[in-house]
């Protein structure tokens, strides 16, 4: 009897990761056979409906990829990329930090705050990326500007965001426990801020990556954007295709490994999702 009831859990344990591994399976399978269609289309449409001139095949593309990792100017322009995006943005969060603890904490910061803000967050990335060309010219200084330009605002709101949706019942029944303030902060405070704060770091990053190759393509002398504009500088369309497969690559990786990651390790506290 005992070595029944025994079973029963490892039996039900072997059935849900053969489950898992059938779901991951089927998913990976779907992923694969999107690629293989769409690099069918292009394929077909590079060699029938368009010049190859115009639409490189995969093949060339991939050719081109290989060389620009053979001679090392991948490493070389990608540090430089990397570089400036990581500095505006850590520039980005030590401004809109503070701005965004102050707007969730005062009506008087957040009314004095909240258009600026506002304003900065909807202002395009191409016209951060030009007026940073207009200010600095060929740099460094001009990416870094208009990363941080661009990444503050989402910052700043989320962090505001956060602070203001604590629950005030919670924090006068944690007093009235008499819990220190330390555990206030652990238990209460920075789970509830943590998620907006996230949320707004995985945005403007995603948004600041983009906006420092913009700033490059128009006045930088290295970079990933420096050199699709030296591509296109050369009418070549598969350098052009390479350098931004690079950089696709470069983000689905940070968001796989870097952010998910990440994600998984601040909200580890939060019960696992129930998947049928």
């Amino acid at each position: 009897m005992s070595g029944a009831v025994a079973s029963g859990p490892r039996v039900e344990g072997r059935d849900r990761r053969e489950a898992a591994i059938g779901r991951r399976a089927r998913q990976a399978a779907l992923v694969v056979a999107g690629w293989l269609a769409f690099l069918g289309f292009w394929t077909y449409a590079s060699n029938n409906l368009v010049n190859p001139f115009i639409l490189p095949t995969p093949a060339k593309v991939l050719d081109e990829m290989w060389t620009i990792v053979s001679t090392g100017e991948l490493f070389e322009h990608f540090q430089w990329s990397l570089m400036k995006t990581f500095v505006g943005f850590g520039l980005a969060v030590a401004i809109g930090l503070p701005i965004g603890m102050l707007m969730g904490t005062s009506r008087w910061w957040r009314a004095y705050f909240h258009m600026p803000v506002t304003i900065a967050g909807n202002i395009p990335g191409i016209t951060y990326a030009v007026l940073a060309l207009v200010i600095f010219g060929i740099s460094l200084e001009g990416p870094i500007l208009a990363v941080a330009l661009i990444s503050m605002p989402y910052i700043a709101i989320n962090v505001a965001a956060g602070l203001d949706g604590i629950d005030r019942g919670l924090l006068q029944m944690s007093h009235a426990f008499g819990r220190s303030g330390r555990d206030i902060l652990r238990h209460v405070l920075i789970p509830t801020v943590i998620p907006f704060v996230f949320a707004g770091v995985r945005l403007s990053f995603a948004l600041a990556w983009k906006v420092e190759a913009i700033t490059e393509v128009f006045g930088s002398s290295n970079g990933i954007g420096y050199m699709i504009r030296h591509s296109y500088d050369q009418f070549s369309v598969a350098g052009i295709l390479a350098w931004m497969f690079f950089f696709v690559i470069f983000i689905v990786l940070m968001e796989r490994f870097v952010l998910q990651a990440a994600e998984r390790r601040l909200f580890r506290w939060r019960p696992a999702e129930v998947t049928s």
